[in-house]
């Protein structure tokens, strides 16, 4: 019988490397959160540090629940 289980975070595409800037999702509201970086890539998803504090998250964060930072254009507050 084949493992049909699935890792979080083993979607096919190119992994961002640590020192990225990403928008992280909230998991109870289901928003984006700026403020983040990737810490390390790991096996399941990435490692992602708060720069507010330098503090990296307790969990593995996956693929799914990170997009690289997305600026607003045009706005004089970003």
């Amino acid at each position: 019988m084949a493992n049909t289980m699935s890792i979080v975070g083993d979607a096919p595409g190119p992994r961002l490397p640590q020192g990225t800037r990403v928008d992280v999702r909230n998991r109870f509201v289901g928003s984006w959160a700026r403020g983040f970086e990737v810490d390390e890539p790991v096996e399941g998803g990435y490692r992602i540090r708060r720069m507010s504090d330098g503090s990296v998250l307790p969990t593995v964060i996956g693929d799914e629940e990170i997009r690289p930072e997305r600026r607003k254009q045009g706005l004089w507050w970003h």
